[in-house]
């Protein structure tokens, strides 16, 4: 059966845009510059705004050269909400948050003018849409929706946790190495977008959006919603304040680098799809114009890279010594004795390799020679093992820690440590391609 009727495509026009434009009137009536919108009128932004541009994109408006304005507006309206209902949910949650001894006084008030400086652009859209949809003919609602209608969630209260009915223990330690060990991955692969001082303009525009794009920060946001998705499924709070305590740090540092990166990716779509320049001409290019003169393409990219990757970093990296601290408190442990690498002992390669495996993992490692200790995680330090080892004859060493790299190490060890009796290089087994 087909969806159609026979009513004309502008009286599906009127009625798709009729709750958009009444949020449109509302957004054009307030007058209150300190006023914060809430996340349930985002929320109808969002909704509406995402239903009449599904609307347009179906009847061809991206190639109408009458609509394409319009649609466009719609699209302004959807993605900066997107990224404003997510801005606001970190600062209505931001008290909730523990986030160890990180300072955020000077994180809340710049996510506050973040959240301001693309509230403005929307209040600066609204008066251009209501032109744009009376000079296509389409009907103004009457009415807007009242302030009453909108009201913050934000409370101090919070519901006391007193139900405790969890047994798995051995569960929930399996659950918390493996979600800590893959945070920890996350941010190593996030290193490569790391810095520690504000960009000038010039240099984002060299790196958005060749090296920094919606795709790549995407990718990275789906990743940490997993990792989040997983512990809200697998980790239980349990009897003790304490560990409850490093548990909801953790869980702080997925939820508040998911919803800056949530932001991140919106303005970085927007950007790359609405206001950079790809080389269309024309009507194209006066709409994006258009665009621009709403929201300023270099703001919108200095609050993408300066404020919104900056701090995703830094809450990873913050989070980086919990995530460590619970692996290393619930992970299975072992010890081995393994045989040195024949006739060159820890040089480079082997120490290289050794290092590798247990950084693979993140969990703590340590290299026994006699009474001595050393990071199995250092290259340096099992260099310096190495010289221990041939200096007092040892045929034999201990490694100690994290069961997981531990099973990897006898692997790498019955293998000489990837190398033949000449120092040359030998393929390693299948379960250590990652090594490669």
């Amino acid at each position: 059966m087909m969806d159609t009727c026979d009513i004309t495509f502008l009286e599906k026009a009127n009625i798709f845009s009729f709750d958009f434009l009444k949020c449109i009137r509302f957004i054009d009536s307030i007058e209150d510059d300190t006023y914060l919108f809430t996340k349930k009128l985002y929320s109808k932004l969002i909704t509406n705004s995402h239903i009449l541009e599904d609307f347009l994109d179906f009847h061809g408006a991206k190639k109408n050269s009458e609509w394409l304005y319009y649609r466009e507006l719609c699209a302004l309206v959807r993605h900066l909400s997107l990224a404003c209902y997510s801005q606001r949910h970190i600062l209505n949650r931001l008290s909730f948050y523990r986030l160890g001894s990180h300072p955020l006084d000077l994180f809340k008030q710049e996510a506050t003018d973040t959240l301001q400086i693309l509230q403005d652009s929307l209040k600066l859209t609204a008066p251009v849409i209501l032109a744009e949809a009376r000079r296509l003919k389409i009907t103004i609602p009457g009415s807007r929706y009242s302030l009453n209608l909108f009201p913050g969630i934000t409370s101090t209260q919070h519901l006391n946790h007193n139900i405790d009915d969890f047994t798995a223990k051995d569960n929930q330690k399996n659950n918390l190495t493996r979600i800590s060990s893959e945070f920890l991955d996350v941010i190593k692969a996030f290193d490569q977008l790391s810095f520690y001082e504000r960009y000038d303009l010039k240099d984002i525009h060299k790196l958005v959006p060749e090296k920094i794009n919606e795709v790549i920060i995407r990718s990275f946001e789906m990743r940490i919603h997993n990792i989040q998705s997983s512990f809200d499924s697998y980790v239980v709070k349990t009897p003790s304040e304490e560990e409850n305590i490093l548990l909801e740090q953790l869980r702080s540092h997925f939820s508040i680098v998911f919803h800056i990166l949530q932001v991140m990716g919106r303005l970085l779509h927007f950007y790359e799809r609405h206001l950079y320049d790809v080389g269309f001409k024309d009507v194209y290019m006066r709409v994006r114009q258009s665009l621009a003169e709403l929201i300023d393409p270099d703001v919108l990219l200095d609050r993408a890279v300066n404020f919104c990757l900056f701090y995703a970093w830094k809450f990873l990296s913050s989070g980086k010594q919990v995530a460590s601290q619970i692996m290393n408190q619930n992970m299975e442990t072992g010890s081995i004795e393994v045989s040195i690498p024949m006739d060159r002992g820890f040089h480079s390669r082997p120490s290289l390799l050794v290092a590798k495996i247990v950084q693979h993992y993140g969990g703590e490692v340590v290299l026994h020679v006699g009474e001595d200790r050393f990071d199995a995680s250092s290259v340096l330090d099992i260099q310096w093992a190495g010289g221990k080892i041939k200096k007092e004859n040892y045929q034999t060493v201990v490694f100690s820690g994290d069961s997981r790299a531990l099973h990897d190490l006898v692997v790498l060890a019955d293998v000489n440590y990837g190398e033949d009796h000449m120092g040359k290089g030998i393929p390693l087994p299948k379960q250590l391609s990652y090594l490669s």
